[in-house]
């Protein structure tokens, strides 16, 4: 599975998440993606958080499986042998702005059917990126306690930054629905994706958009619980918290008979005159008497007891678990076979790293390819990509146009404090 874009060239220009994640999503499928950077490195080459060496674990996990040029950028010659590599592979995915040297103009020059994909900030041309859009979005102003303020609370980010790799996600999908369009008729594209579009776009299509139109108002913040259905985190009796949910008629049955509250259930539907089995609404809009029982009975036990009932009864549920809790279970992570244990990245540390998500069955997924040194196919790509010879690309590299891997240089001297 793992080779089905084998074949497929990629010319990567980019910077920081969105952009890399389309050519690394590519890479795990078997496409050849040629990063170039600058000689120094791109903006992100030192993204923290930084190995001992210096090099960086965020630029080496969002860029694996591709191969690395490090060119000049800021010369015309160098900027010159970036476009000459977009023609000859066909297609392109880049942050870099439209009116840069990288125009869509400019790569199709000589070459009509080029694809490229472009990421943008806003559709008018504004800067963004995943946090400013995600201020834009609403979502941080619906996190958070119910009991909080609506006048005076806070608005609450997502750490990780979703729109980024919801974007790059789209954009390889966008890549491949042109690719299928150039194969039935020889026309390229012109491709961009506002990054601030995918975010809002994303409110409409999930109905939140629609609902604050027919509210004529925002949504209350509800803590932890699932909106519109049953779900919340409760807490153990040693003090484990754990989220629930319950938005299937099988699902709920589960979470009432692991938790054995069938009479209480049927006493509280007596009094309020509902059918909690009838769908989500009646569990939504009577949450909070819900979650009363649900806590009383989660307060009594521990956790070990209540995970035993819990998978017992078909429950849909997860513990929580800190980044490094996560990052060490088990079942996440050390017996999962999306997970295969990497030793030979840049950074010279040992760790797990991701394959492809998609599996299918009877077939075993390839292994994660390890990040490329800055520069480290150079060389390779100029010879086999625009035919230049031995001495042409020496000369390149001794004028400083070109940079062959940085294999060997220590960056140690940029990680300024420890772990």
């Amino acid at each position: 599975m793992q080779d089905f874009l084998k074949g497929l060239s990629l010319l990567e220009v980019s910077s920081f998440v969105a952009s890399p994640t389309v050519g690394l999503y590519c890479g795990q499928f078997g496409a050849e993606v040629i990063r170039v950077d600058h000689t120094g490195g791109g903006l992100d080459y030192d993204r923290y958080m930084l190995a001992d060496n210096g090099r960086s674990l965020a630029w080496e996990n969002l860029n694996r499986a591709k191969k690395s040029v490090a060119l000049d950028l800021r010369s015309e010659e160098g900027r010159e042998l970036c476009v000459e590599l977009a023609r000859t592979t066909g297609q392109c995915v880049t942050n870099l702005p439209q009116k840069s040297f990288l125009s869509h103009a400019a790569m199709a020059k000589g070459r009509e059917d080029m694809i490229s994909v472009r990421i943008m900030g806003w559709h008018d041309g504004r800067q963004a990126m995943d946090f400013t859009v995600n201020a834009a979005s609403g979502y941080p102003l619906m996190t958070g306690p119910g009991e909080w303020d609506p006048a005076e609370a806070p608005p609450v980010n997502q750490l990780m930054p979703a729109w980024d790799f919801l974007t790059g996600a789209y954009c390889a999908f966008t890549l491949l629905a042109a690719l299928r369009h150039r194969e039935a008729t020889g026309e390229g594209a012109e491709i961009r994706v506002p990054l601030g579009d995918v975010a809002i776009g994303t409110l409409a299509n999930s109905g939140t958009m629609a609902e604050m139109l027919y509210r004529g108002g925002d949504r209350e913040r509800l803590g932890n619980a699932i909106w519109g259905a049953f779900g919340r985190d409760f807490r153990s009796r040693d003090g484990v918290r754990f989220m629930v949910a319950a938005l299937t008629a099988k699902q709920w049955a589960g979470i009432v008979e692991a938790f054995g509250l069938a009479d209480a259930i049927a006493t509280l539907e007596t009094e309020l005159g509902v059918r909690f089995a009838d769908g989500d609404a009646p569990r939504f809009e009577h949450r909070e008497r819900l979650f009363a029982l649900f806590q009383d009975v989660a307060g009594q036990h521990d956790y070990a007891a209540l995970e035993a009932r819990m998978a017992a009864a078909g429950t849909t549920y997860e513990r929580y678990r800190t980044p490094y809790e996560a990052a060490r279970d088990p079942a996440l992570v050390g017996d999962n076979p999306l997970f295969a244990m990497t030793e030979d990245n840049p950074s010279g540390e040992s760790y797990p790293a991701a394959r492809s998500f998609a599996n299918m069955p009877g077939t075993n997924r390839a292994a994660p390819v390890r990040a490329p040194y800055l520069g480290e196919h150079t060389e390779e790509v100029l010879a086999e990509r625009l035919g230049l010879s031995g001495a042409a690309i020496g000369g390149l590299i001794d004028r400083g146009i070109a940079a062959p891997s940085d294999a060997g240089r220590d960056y140690s001297h940029r990680r300024l404090s420890p772990v």
